[in-house]
This record gives structure tokens, C-alpha cells and sequence, in this order.
């Protein structure tokens, strides 16, 4: 088992998932890299997530209402302990695309199930989450959809539909904007009771024949009496959606790109990559697995370590999978799940419909200390399984001087890259307590707080802060 084995591997689940212990980079990279990917390509194959145990603990879970930043414990708890991490990535990248957020919603619930949606068809066919997403309750709402009628045509679904969630801006013009509003008339939200004691009804999506506008349209060169289902398979057939959805793929699983916006203007870093993929989805029906497919056993993507800003998310998520302890739903998991947003990404309340920049817009400087606080803490609690493990890693291997720890440490967070210029930093402050002694329960105990605190110093670094 070689060490380039060992960091590939790293590398595909930091990307695919929110990144594993040593011992299970161990245990894949023994199945092998191409294996590993099918069996995260087809996550119907391992345990779902038991979903009554957040409720067993927490029933406020059930409705978490508008209590502030509670709403995402229970996706938290998810990413945290799930046996699909492929599955959670895509639910977090869709999360991303279709911004839909709890400040307009108004309830925690509306838009987790609008998670749960991503969850269950994420890694299939493209056109049909499309077609989902149009009939979620939690975005009628939120790009006033339930407003859209055939005499009174709103057109902020119809837009943000090609802007951001299938074409990109330049693909289409404000007639088609207009004609693709007018085929959503009608795709509206059931009445419901009143607000009850525990929080809002459930909502539930209705088409309404009598509210949609039934008269020819023409969009985007087609013309016909055109419903949202037609909207979505001619836009699938336009050459930029498949484009479209492979770059923000290539940015999310390979390499921070320009902010979407500018993406009209700005060309993709790798054009021919982006493209490759584009061809995997309209050569395989949209299907998402053929896209993720070829960019997991691409060059492309192998060679792309550490070419991505984590999100705040992989950032707490990636962590607190490393140190281990937080599998249990214990009290203070409301907590936890603030975390990320205290980073810049506030789960299931995303900032706009334009969802969240990327790169190195997630950094500013109240950030940055957030990250570094919050990972420093975890990592320099030796009581944390994950830390136990590293230690006794180092002290089974005899470790004893400062370039040894170092490298050692480096070794079981990551494999971790840092620059020579931080590696003889490190060394410099381990060296000043001298050489690692692991003979009395003294010397142990030293030891460890050593190593917790070299733990402490590497997650405070640059590199740290990739994936």
C-alpha cells in the first residue's frame, strides 16, 4: 500500500464525501480506487440513515419551525454519520443551485424536504429533479410561483430557472423568459389549514388546468402549447444546460472557478474538461452518475488536489469526521449545526437565489478565525477517538523527533500537503520541547499534549483550509 495510493484516495473521498480516517483510507484503498467509486456511485448499497433517532433525542427536530440556525441539526447529524457520502456531497451541491432559504420560507421543514428530495434523486437524472424542483412547494414559494397565473403572469421562476438553475446567462432572451413563465402557470401550492399549535401545516404541490395559461408559445425556437415538463426537455436539448451543469460540477468536485455570474464572460479553467463532462450527461440521459463517473477516474480530477477552498460545511462536517465523537446526537448538536453559518454558509438559508460564492470568497478575515477556533478546539481534545487514534498511531510507529512527529501528523490528517516553509515552522515549535518519549505513563501523557498541540498549529495553516 503505497503512499501515493493512500493520498489519491484521500483525495477522492475530501471530494466525494467529507473525508475519511486513516483507518478507512486504509481499508479502500485495499478494495482498490475504481472500486471505491462504484460503491460510492451506487449508495442504495449501504445503510440509510436510521431516520427516527434525531427525533428520539430531539423531537423539536420534527418541526424545528424558525428557531435560529437549528433547522440543519438534523442534516448536520446526517453528514456526520452517514454510509453515503457521495449521496450527502450531491445533496449539499444541489443545496448550492437551488438556493431555496428558510428567511422567505419561513419553516426548517419546508426546506428539508426539499433536502430530501436532492437526497433521493441527486445522482439521477438531471431532468427530473428539474421537474421536481418545480413542484416543491418550498421553491413555488420562494420565487413566487403561486403568483404565476395565466392572467397575471410572474415571471421569477421562468428566469431564475434558465439564469441559474439550467442555462446561464447569454442562452436565452427576455421573450423566452416570459414564454417559459407562461408554461408554469397553474403549478401552484395546495390551501391549507391555518397555522396550528406546533407550527405550519405541511405543504403540498397542486396544478391548477384552470390557472394555466393553455396558448401557444414560443420558446427558444420551439413553439407549441407547451406545459413546465415541455419547458424542461427542450431546455435539456439546448446545448448550454448540459455545459452549464458540468461546470458547476467541475467547480464543486475538481476546481474553484469564476463566481457564476461571470461565467458568461469568463471562460471555464478547463474547457475541455468541462466539456467531457457536459458529453457524459447528454450521452447518458442527464444521468448524474456518468457525469460523476468520469470526473472521479479522469486525470483531471486526480490531479486537482487541494485545488478547492472547502465550504464551511466541509469544513465542520470533514473535522468533526476526523476527531470522531459527535456520531451520537448529544446535546449541543443545535450548536454544532450553527457553525457553518458563523463560516459564511448558513445551511438551508442560503443569502439569495444566487446561492453562496465560492472560492476564496468563503475568506474573510471574522471567517477565517471561525475556522481556525473551531477546528483548534476539536483537534486539541485528546479524549476525541479520532485523536486517540493518531496518537497511538504515532507512539505504536516510535516517533520521537520533532520532523518525525510532524511528518507523522501530516500523514494521518490527510495526507496533508504544506509548504516546506510551514513544515520547518512546525518542526521549530515541536523541536522546543525536545525529542517524543513514550516509556512512563508521564511521558505519554506529554507526549500527547505535544501532539495535541502540533494538531492545533496544522489546522491554523493555509493548507489546512483545502481540499
Amino acid at each position: 500500500m503505497g503512499d501515493q495510493d493512500i493520498a489519491l484516495m484521500a483525495h477522492l473521498m475530501r471530494r466525494a464525501g467529507f473525508g475519511a480516517t486513516r483507518a478507512e483510507l486504509e481499508a479502500r484503498v485495499a478494495k482498490g480506487y475504481e472500486a471505491t467509486v462504484e460503491e460510492l456511485l451506487n449508495p442504495e448499497d449501504q445503510p440509510a440513515q436510521d431516520r427516527n433517532e434525531m427525533m428520539r433525542y430531539h423531537p423539536w427536530t420534527w418541526r424545528p419551525g424558525t428557531l435560529p440556525g437549528m433547522g440543519a441539526a438534523e442534516w448536520l447529524h446526517d453528514m456526520i454519520n452517514t454510509k453515503r457520502p457521495l449521496e450527502e456531497k450531491m445533496t449539499l451541491f444541489w443545496h448550492g443551485i437551488f438556493a431555496t432559504g428558510v428567511s422567505k420560507v419561513d419553516h426548517y421543514d419546508d426546506v428539508m424536504d426539499m433536502i430530501v428530495k436532492f437526497r433521493e434523486k441527486g445522482m439521477g437524472d438531471f431532468r427530473e429533479l428539474l421537474v421536481e424542483m418545480a413542484k416543491d412547494p418550498a421553491m413555488i414559494y420562494w420565487l413566487d410561483n403561486c403568483e404565476n397565473h395565466a392572467d397575471a403572469v410572474n415571471e421569477n421562476w421562468g428566469r431564475e430557472l434558465l439564469e441559474l438553475f439550467s442555462m446561464g446567462v447569454g442562452n436565452y432572451t427576455e421573450v423566452d423568459v416570459r414564454e417559459c413563465s407562461r408554461a408554469f402557470t397553474g403549478w401552484t401550492i395546495e390551501p391549507k389549514l391555518p397555522r396550528g399549535p406546533i407550527g405550519r401545516h405541511d405543504w403540498f404541490f397542486e396544478y391548477r388546468d384552470d390557472d394555466h395559461d393553455d396558448t401557444e408559445k414560443t420558446f427558444l425556437g420551439h413553439t407549441g402549447d407547451f406545459n413546465g415538463e415541455d419547458i424542461v426537455r427542450i431546455i435539456s436539448e439546448h446545448p448550454s444546460c448540459a455545459r452549464f451543469i458540468a461546470r458547476h460540477l467541475y467547480n464543486f468536485f475538481v476546481a474553484d472557478e469564476a463566481q457564476v455570474p461571470a461565467w458568461s464572460v469568463t471562460p471555464p479553467n478547463d474547457p475541455e474538461a468541462v466539456e467531457a463532462i457536459a458529453n457524459a450527461l447528454r450521452e447518458n440521459e442527464y444521468d448524474m452518475r456518468a457525469a460523476l463517473r468520469l470526473i472521479f477516474n479522469s486525470d483531471f480530477f486526480k490531479n486537482a488536489r487541494f485545488a478547492r477552498l472547502k465550504n464551511p460545511t466541509e469544513v465542520v462536517v470533514g473535522t468533526l469526521r476526523m476527531v470522531g465523537g459527535a456520531e451520537f446526537p448529544a446535546p449541543g448538536i443545535g450548536d454544532l449545526s450553527r457553525q457553518p453559518s458563523y463560516m459564511g454558509q448558513d445551511l438551508l438559508n442560503p443569502p439569495s437565489v444566487e446561492g453562496w460564492h465560492t472560492g476564496a470568497e468563503w475568506i474573510n478575515s471574522g471567517s477565517l478565525m471561525r475556522r481556525v477556533n473551531f477546528t483548534a478546539d476539536l483537534v486539541g481534545d485528546v479524549s476525541r477517538p479520532g485523536i486517540r487514534y493518531m496518537v497511538d498511531r504515532l507512539q505504536a510507529s516510535g516517533v520521537s523527533s520533532a520532523a518525525e512527529a510532524v511528518d507523522g501528523c501530516l500523514d494521518l490528517m490527510g495526507p496533508l500537503e504544506v509548504t516546506s516553509e510551514s513544515r520547518e515552522e512546525l518542526i521549530g515549535f515541536v523541536g522546543e520541547g525536545g525529542e517524543f518519549a513514550w516509556g512512563t505513563e508521564g511521558e505519554v501523557a506529554d507526549s500527547t499534549r505535544r501532539v495535541s498541540e502540533l494538531l492545533q498549529l496544522i489546522v491554523s495553516l493555509r493548507e489546512y483550509q483545502y481540499a
